[in-house]
């Protein structure tokens, strides 16, 4: 059975708020196509935007209004064309496209995190209330849904707001890598590195208060900062790094190319990740498969990618200090550090993309049946 697929998301992969979600869902979405599947993906434009139509890898692109007016739009567009489509996979940021209220088509909900009080993170008070208080009240919508996310956490997180357990399906990702590296070698002081958007909710500077007590037992020590963010953001960050007193051992890199990017990560000894929430935390895969071992904060996404004791930490308190402690720790061990490095590089390798798209079209497939 070959499928009409409707794909609704606010960014698509170019746009230059886009991140690992959007990575994601073009790696699954490319792969229905080459199974024979058809696939339109309605997103929001933007100022650098591509064309407002066009097929990319037989994926086929339509952009309307912005990342934000796009959630008025949809409605509409569902509301006319939803029944050429066999299924409609309605991707979850924050707030739904409420697909389920304006067709009978199945719908397949696509949530990468219950972002919750990631609103505190991303929005000023009172917005960040209403938006808790909306994404909640707004699944009550899709309680006949199938639900896709990526990490069991996330399903845990779902069914803790009353969704059924068996209407929830985690489905794993692979890295998407660009480049291979193989050969770099480790810098010869610790040098730690962190890897996102640098926006609050990543946790950046959870990452930088813990630094400063690597710093204090690590006079050498060095922190990576690898991402782009709003030029007040990073100077509001730079800033605490010369209150902290670690100036000149800080290095923001900005936005980096693929090959930069592992590159800087194969040089570095462990990646430092201490997000608010993730739907998968697919960096520590990437740096895992070039020999870099994570110590992360115990939050969904994360606390799933990372295998605690085998392929990095999972810190239990969430603390700088603990961070530190046990970053340090994994360093001075080259036997654990090793150990950590080999179980990291075999689990990168288990993940397969051909494995994943064939779960994703399988769900798909579910959704169109469940609904007959």
């Amino acid at each position: 059975m070959t499928m009409n697929i409707l794909l609704l998301n606010w960014r698509d992969p170019w746009h230059p708020g886009g991140g690992g979600a959007e990575i994601v869902t073009y790696e699954h979405a490319k792969a229905w196509v080459n199974k024979g599947h058809t696939v339109t993906w309605v997103t929001g434009g933007y100022w650098e935007q591509k064309k407002k139509e066009e097929t990319i890898e037989g994926v086929h692109f339509l952009r309307f209004g912005g990342s934000l007016t796009i959630h008025l739009i949809v409605p509409l567009f569902v509301l006319v064309e939803g029944k050429n489509y066999d299924v409609i996979v309605d991707e979850v940021h924050g707030i739904p496209f409420f697909a389920p209220l304006f067709t009978r088509t199945p719908v397949v909900a696509f949530i990468h995190e219950v972002a919750d009080e990631i609103w505190d993170y991303m929005y000023r008070f009172p917005i960040s209330i209403v938006g808790k208080a909306l994404e909640r009240w707004a699944f009550r919508w899709y309680r006949h849904c199938l639900i896709w996310t990526d990490a069991p956490s996330t399903v845990d997180d779902l069914v803790a707001w009353g969704m059924g357990k068996n209407q929830c399906k985690a489905i794993p990702c692979p890295i998407v890598k660009q480049q291979i590296i193989t050969d770099e070698p480790k810098e010869r002081v610790p040098t730690y590195i962190f890897v996102s958007r640098v926006v609050r909710m990543k946790g950046i500077e959870e990452v930088i208060k813990a630094f400063s007590f690597i710093k204090k037992e690590q006079k050498y020590a060095e922190l990576w900062i690898v991402g782009s963010g709003t030029s007040a953001y990073i100077d509001e960050l730079k800033r605490m790094v010369i209150e902290y007193g670690i100036d000149g051992h800080v290095t923001f890199f900005g936005s980096v190319t693929d090959l930069e990017k592992y590159t800087y990560m194969a040089r570095a000894h462990i990646l430092l990740h201490a997000s608010v929430k993730e739907g998968w935390g697919l960096v520590v895969l990437e740096a895992a498969s070039v020999g870099t071992p994570a110590v992360v904060y115990n939050v969904s996404g994360l606390k799933d990618v990372v295998k605690h004791e085998k392929t990095g930490m999972v810190i239990q308190s969430n603390s700088p200090q603990d961070m530190a402690r046990e970053a340090i720790k994994l360093y001075k061990d080259k036997k654990r550090y090793s150990l950590y490095q080999q179980n990291g590089i075999q689990w990168v390798s288990s993940l397969h993309w051909n494995t994943v798209t064939k779960q994703s079209i399988s769900l798909l497939k579910n959704a169109i049946k469940k609904q007959i």
